[in-house]
C-alpha cells in the first residue's frame, strides 16, 4: 500500500510535508481524495459533528432538568394528597373548638374528640400509614427505640416491650417514626 492511498485525515498532513520538501500551505481544507475523486471538506465536517454533539447536549440538559421538575412535582403532589385526606378532620377540629365554647358537660366533648381522631386515624391508614404493635413483642431495634430497661414482671417478658411511650409508624415497610419502648430485662 503507498503513502497516498491512506485514509482521508492523514491524506492533509502528506499533502503539507511530503518526502523532505518545504511545507506548501493548501489555500481551502478541501482535499482529493485519490481512491474516490471526491473533495473532503473538514471544516464542514467538524462543524456538522460539533452542532450535533452540542444538540445532544442541550437536549440531555433539558431532560435533566424537566426529571427534576417532575420529581418535584410528583412530590408536591404527594403532600397535597395527604392535606386533602386531613383537611375534614381540621374543619371538624374547629368546629368542636367553637361548639365547646358553649359546653357544659364533658361528655359530649369525650365524643367529639374520639370521632374526630377517629376520622384523623381512618385518613392517615387510607394513605398507607400503620402503626406498629409493640407491647408484649420481643424487642427489635429495626422498628423500635429502647427508652430505658425494667426488671421484667416475669421470666417470659425478659427481652420483650413491656410498655409503649411513644407509638412507631410505618408507611408501607418504611418506618418513619421508631416506636418508644420500655424493655423488660
Amino acid at each position: 500500500m503507498e503513502q497516498n492511498e491512506k485514509d482521508p485525515i492523514n491524506q492533509t498532513e502528506e499533502n503539507v510535508v511530503s518526502n523532505n520538501e518545504q511545507p506548501v500551505e493548501e489555500s481551502t481544507a478541501e482535499t482529493v481524495v485519490e481512491n474516490t475523486n471526491e473533495p473532503i471538506n473538514f471544516e464542514a465536517k467538524i462543524a456538522e459533528l460539533n452542532d450535533k454533539y452540542l444538540r445532544l447536549y442541550s437536549e440531555f440538559d433539558n431532560y435533566r432538568k424537566r426529571t427534576i421538575k417532575e420529581k418535584s412535582d410528583i412530590i408536591r403532589s404527594a403532600g397535597e394528597d395527604v392535606f386533602k385526606a386531613i383537611m375534614p378532620t381540621i374543619d371538624d377540629f374547629e368546629r368542636a373548638i367553637k361548639a365547646n365554647e358553649t359546653v357544659t358537660e364533658v361528655d359530649p366533648i369525650k365524643e367529639g374528640i374520639s370521632l374526630i381522631y377517629h376520622k384523623l386515624k381512618v385518613a392517615c391508614t387510607a394513605k398507607g400509614l400503620e402503626p406498629m404493635d409493640t407491647i408484649g413483642k420481643a424487642f427489635n431495634a429495626d422498628y423500635m427505640e429502647s427508652i430505658t430497661s425494667i426488671p421484667a414482671p416475669s421470666e417470659d417478658m425478659k427481652g420483650k416491650v413491656i410498655d409503649e411511650v411513644e407509638k412507631g409508624y410505618k408507611l408501607g415497610d418504611k418506618v418513619i417514626r421508631f416506636a418508644k419502648v420500655v424493655v423488660g430485662s
